[in-house]
């Protein structure tokens, strides 16, 4: 006979081993005692695999039934149940089930080498033992009881506690007759005794739309197969146009509510945007499910679900696969450098410190009041690593742009002295993320080769897009922050003055090849008080949008793959705002039109031109002509494709002043024909350039090359020449 203390325990929800109590048993006379605890009911029968009456189960405390069956312990049974409320039902009992993890995945959990871990934690539908429901495994080591609890049993810890596999320290259940969209949660039980609250699936492929905080029960969606052409596209010697984009404002229906878009609405609309507009790739800002829409998705607690703010993850799924059928790559934001402190997610997780460091100069971060991943922990390394792979795989994206790598790098990261600790030798690096970075990398390289990954990283840390192999950090690119800055520092200046300036928009060039850059117009340089790139721009309305335009082309013509906002392709006017869609309204201003179609163009330049990024991280890829010409604040540069025959002159003049009979040396005898002007009068510009749009060259010396050319530069403007013998 069951012990009273024992008892008390289930109904209590205070016994670890809910699995030794509850469920079929054999007894000394060979019989099998079932016990079983129900909230609320009145009676409880054991029924037969026929469906017949194998048993009246005799109640031993409120909702605690206990009874025998004259059966073998694995004989299949289900319970009837007559409730207090009147109602009856027939239920399986999830304590008659098999362990759910199998021992390999329980080794690989335990060592934190499982590289899938999303395929046996969280919630996955399915059949066992011929019953339908659902199998919940949680990673939770350090907690006394950890209970299911959810819409489908009253949000009640007392009615699913689970089972602990020690090996691993994950706590795992079979409930029969949870279907996918159930929602649900993990209650926590502490050592100490404390119930925290409770928890939401650190695995949870789906989420409650905000501000509710629940887990859904959804399908692990299907693998996707690999594809050599989206290899190619993403590949070092192929065009690469980005636009960044926050899916919450790039558009909205302002007549509906202002409500944001679903998933299909913005492949509908986003897909033909970016395709018309000649970008290969979009870059998402963080879609993993995020309590707070201030944060745009940096402060992630579900990085497992596509966020339920546009539908949910078939539709996800959905618009990654009509991106890659018109030919349009897609990038993912993704965040593990920290996550946010709220009581649902990840902090504390099981009543200790177990996803973050416990000491605050190590695991909190003090910019963005969030809590820092312990990647020296492997299950936590793991966690990340398998997340990687999960989008990449399971949704097929082209790649993950690794947000805030510089604070994963260093211990000090906006830090004072005193506010953190060295590493064992003494140091300030962050040898565990630094260990993290590699293997992500590395795993990436391996298991999905066809994808890149890129590192915002804004300090001058080494190796980062070179191979582990070769004492890099493995990632394919990384963001150029410094040519960012530089570049609009410049640009922020009365022309009068930037011919003082003229290293501002050079330096870039020193170290344009330590590295495999992507230059970045990003959502940062275009919120908290930063102005829209079109207001950065000083003079005049003519002159700003003149000044938008020439740095476009300067931009598409620099060394490095390209990445542009939203809204930067057509001026915007106003600072960004997450909460409201862009001005779309102003494409009626002719001059704002001008600006997107410029951007149009020098995508479709770019894409046919191999000069401007067949070698974008080889010094033979770039020639300067002329750096020097400060006094005029003109730039000029060769931009060289692999076969000797291919390649671009581009000519900046960053004043407003025309210079007519401009000498440029050049590489070689021919005509060179204008092939892109910024300031066409079909980008509302002064449709000013060399009469013809051509240039023949005389043999004159100039600039240290053999012959040259006169050309009438434009004002404010940026062009490019296309050589012919």
């Amino acid at each position: 006979m069951l012990r009273h203390h024992t008892i008390e325990m289930i109904c209590n929800a205070s016994h670890g081993d809910p699995f030794a109590v509850l469920g079929p048993h054999a007894t000394r006379d060979g019989q099998t005692s079932v016990r079983c605890f129900l909230p609320s009911a009145s009676s409880v029968a054991v029924l037969d695999a026929d469906a017949a009456l194998a048993a009246q189960l005799k109640p031993r405390s409120a909702g605690f039934f206990e009874g025998k069956v004259k059966a073998a312990p694995d004989t299949p049974y289900r319970l009837q149940v007559q409730w207090e409320s009147g109602l009856s039902s027939i239920l399986d009992d999830p304590y008659r089930f098999p362990l759910v993890l199998g021992e390999l995945d329980v080794w690989l959990l335990g060592e934190g080498t499982h590289l899938r871990p999303f395929e046996v934690l969280g919630a996955h539908p399915g059949v066992m033992l011929g019953v339908d429901g659902t199998r919940f495994a949680v990673w939770a080591p350090n907690a006394s009881r950890v209970s299911v609890v959810g819409d489908f049993n009253h949000w009640d810890g007392r009615r699913h506690p689970m089972r602990l596999r020690r090996e691993c320290g994950v706590w795992e259940l079979f409930i029969p007759g949870v279907p996918k969209g159930a929602l649900y949660k993990f209650e926590i039980r502490t050592h100490s005794g404390e119930v925290l609250p409770a928890r939401a699936d650190p695995y949870a492929l789906q989420a409650e739309l905000r501000p509710a905080t629940a887990s859904r029960v959804a399908q692990l969606p299907a693998k996707t197969t690999p594809s050599v052409q989206r290899k190619q596209a993403n590949a070092l010697d192929a065009p690469v146009s980005i636009y960044e984009v926050h899916l919450g404002s790039w558009r909205r229906v302002a007549e509906e509510g202002n409500r944001w878009l679903s998933w299909d609405e913005l492949a509908d609309a986003l897909i033909p945007y970016a395709q018309d507009m000649g970008f290969t790739h979009l870059e998402l800002m963080p879609i993993s499910e995020h309590p707070f829409d201030g944060s745009w998705g940096y402060q992630p607690v579900g990085l497992y679900a596509p966020t339920s703010r546009f539908g949910d993850a078939d539709g996800f799924g959905r618009l990654v696969a009509r991106c890659h059928a018109a030919g349009i790559g897609l990038i993912l934001d993704w965040v593990p450098a920290h996550f946010p402190s709220d009581a649902h997610g990840l902090a504390n997780f099981d009543g200790t410190h177990l996803y973050e460091y416990a000491d605050p100069r190590e695991g909190f971060h003090q910019d963005w009041n969030t809590l820092i991943y312990n990647l020296g922990r492997t299950e936590v390394s793991n966690f990340l690593v398998g997340n990687a792979l999960y989008w990449l795989e399971r949704f097929g994206v082209d790649g993950l742009r690794v947000d805030a790598v510089a604070s994963m790098l260093y211990r000090d990261y906006s830090r004072k002295a005193g506010e953190w600790i060295p590493n064992v030798h003494g140091g300030r690096e962050n040898l565990e993320a630094i260990a993290f970075l590699k293997r992500v990398n590395e795993v990436v390289g391996v298991e999905c080769p066809q994808a890149i990954t890129l590192a915002e990283e804004s300090t001058a840390y080494p190796a980062v897009s070179r191979p582990t192999y070769a004492g890099g950090l493995g990632f394919h690119y990384k963001w150029n922050m410094g040519w960012m800055h530089d570049s609009l520092a410049y640009m922020a200046r009365d022309p009068l003055y930037r011919q003082h300036h003229q290293g501002e928009m050079t330096f870039s060039l020193v170290y344009a090849f330590n590295e495999n850059f992507v230059l970045p117009i990003s959502h940062d340089e275009v919120v908290h008080g930063k102005g829209s790139l079109l207001g950065k721009m000083p003079g005049d309305r003519w002159q700003q949008l003149a000044n938008v335009r020439a740095f476009l082309g300067y931009m598409f013509g620099h060394p490095g793959k390209k990445l542009l906002f939203m809204g930067c392709e057509f001026a915007q006017e106003r600072e960004w705002n997450h909460d409201q869609s862009l001005d779309w309204h102003l494409l009626e201003n002719p001059a704002h039109a001008g600006v997107q179609r410029l951007v149009r163009d020098l995508n479709t330049l770019y894409r046919a031109t191999p000069a401007l990024y067949q070698q974008d991280f080889v010094p033979a890829g770039f020639e300067w002509i002329d750096h020097s010409d400060a006094a005029r604040s003109v730039l000029s540069f060769v931009r060289h494709g692999l076969d000797a025959n291919t390649f671009t002159v581009v000519v900046c003049n960053f004043t407003p002043q025309v210079w007519p009979g401009y000498r440029l040396g050049v590489p070689r005898a021919g005509s060179y024909r204008e092939v892109l002007n910024t300031d066409s009068e079909h980008y509302g510009g002064s449709n000013v350039g060399t009469p013809f749009g051509c240039a023949a060259s005389e043999a004159t010396p100039w600039h240290g090359k053999p012959c040259s050319i006169l050309l009438t530069l434009p004002p404010l403007a940026t062009v490019f020449l296309e050589w012919t013998a």
